[in-house]
């Protein structure tokens, strides 16, 4: 009668949206300011003055027609323009608005690029750790997701990434800065990827795509950290972008797809981008943040919040004795689980009010994801807690 498929991701909720759930059944039972929610990167730092100033200029000079009608469906053609020009003159790139196609966030940028290149048989390789919504966006296109375990840096694993590529490999997605684990790929990195790709083209005789997926790219808070733009590397490319998490915006769902006008057949791939989006239904993203995104397009919130954030989790949970990855950018730290069961010491954790996401779902077991984009008070209240749950395994 129903497709089970969508059943089961529909009937069950993501590890993450199930603890963001019992975060607030228990924030009401004892008082939201007594829950240290760590579970959801949802931005705390609010969106740059610009934003609201844009939207209520765009409100009072456009004709309500204009503002709450149709664009095209790929993307009012002026808001295209306007942002490819900006990713030129930063990233040196040639795009044009017809390279662009405007997205409801990062999710529909990836899901629309799935489907845009997935045939039959291919398979589409990411590193550990992964969102996990990755495996959904992939597989409901019909394609395989092959994850590949990342060395103990969490910097991915070249030798790794080399046997795991076949002639079945459509396209290998990364996401840098990364979620769960706040890792940046450095310039050094792209470019040995670039090669292994470039390599397993030449091998296998095919185009294998460089996915990046970018809701991050701006979020990076030491001043030698720099998050290299994949098009400048690797000519099949396609990167995935949201204003959701750079200008504190998740609820307006704004985004867009780039493909590089270097790539092979790049108009074939556009047009396929514009079908995959014409066949989910994801034309037409909201108007009025399109502008917004064309107008703010560039800013950033106030980033030294989640610097001044990440820095006292850090340091606090290092000096409790936890073993954490150090995170460049993003908003959330990965740390080692003390006991194998990352479930299990999440759980231990709830005693003292502490709501961590175990790593497992992300391909990490024994990890733990640790969302640090919250008020700074909220840090310094739970790191006794934090202290607390450390003694209880001997570690301070």
């Amino acid at each position: 009668m129903i497709n089970q498929k969508t059943y089961a991701l529909g009937s069950k909720r993501s590890v993450i949206r199930e603890i963001f759930e019992y975060a607030k059944k228990r924030g009401a039972e004892i008082g939201r300011e007594n829950v240290f929610d760590f579970s959801i990167g949802n931005p705390s730092v609010p969106a740059p003055k610009e934003v609201n100033e844009s939207i209520e200029r765009i409100v009072a000079t456009t004709s309500s027609v204009e503002l709450h009608g149709y664009t095209s469906a790929q993307g009012d053609k002026g808001v295209r323009d306007t942002i490819a020009t900006n990713l030129n003159v930063r990233f040196n790139t040639t795009l044009c608005g017809d390279d662009l196609y405007m997205t409801c966030g990062a999710a529909a940028s990836l899901t629309i690029t799935f489907h845009a290149l997935a045939e039959s048989g291919d398979e589409f390789i990411t590193f550990a750790p992964f969102f996990p919504e990755y495996k959904v966006f992939c597989e409901g296109a019909g394609a395989k997701l092959k994850v590949v375990k990342s060395d103990d840096n969490l910097q991915p694993d070249f030798d790794l990434l080399e046997q795991s590529i076949t002639e079945n490999t459509k396209g290998l997605l990364i996401n840098s800065p990364n979620n769960p684990s706040g890792v940046v790929y450095g310039e050094e990195v792209i470019k040995k990827l670039a090669e292994i790709l470039e390599k397993k083209q030449k091998e296998f005789g095919k185009t294998i795509f460089f996915i990046a997926d970018e809701p991050y790219r701006e979020l990076v808070y030491d001043k030698d950290t720099v998050v290299p733009f994949i098009m400048n590397y690797y000519d099949n490319s396609i990167v995935c972008y949201s204003y959701s998490k750079s200008i504190s915006m998740p609820g307006e769902r704004i985004g867009y797809i780039a493909v590089n006008p270097k790539c092979k057949g790049a108009k074939e791939v556009y047009f396929s981008v514009c079908g995959a989006g014409r066949v989910l239904g994801y034309v037409c993203a909201p108007s009025l943040f399109q502008r917004v995104a064309a107008e703010c397009d560039g800013l950033t919130a106030d980033l030294s919040v989640y610097k001044n954030n990440r820095d006292l989790l850090y340091r606090g949970l290092t000096d409790c004795g936890f073993d954490c990855v150090y995170p460049d950018g993003a908003f959330y730290l990965f740390m080692k689980s003390p006991e194998a069961d990352a479930y299990a010491f999440c759980e231990k954790a709830k005693k003292y009010e502490l709501l961590l996401v175990p790593g497992d779902d992300f391909g990490c077991p024994g990890y733990v994801r640790i969302a640090y984009c919250v008020k700074p008070e909220t840090i310094s209240r739970a790191l006794p807690s934090f202290a607390f749950l450390a003694r209880e395994y001997g570690l301070n």
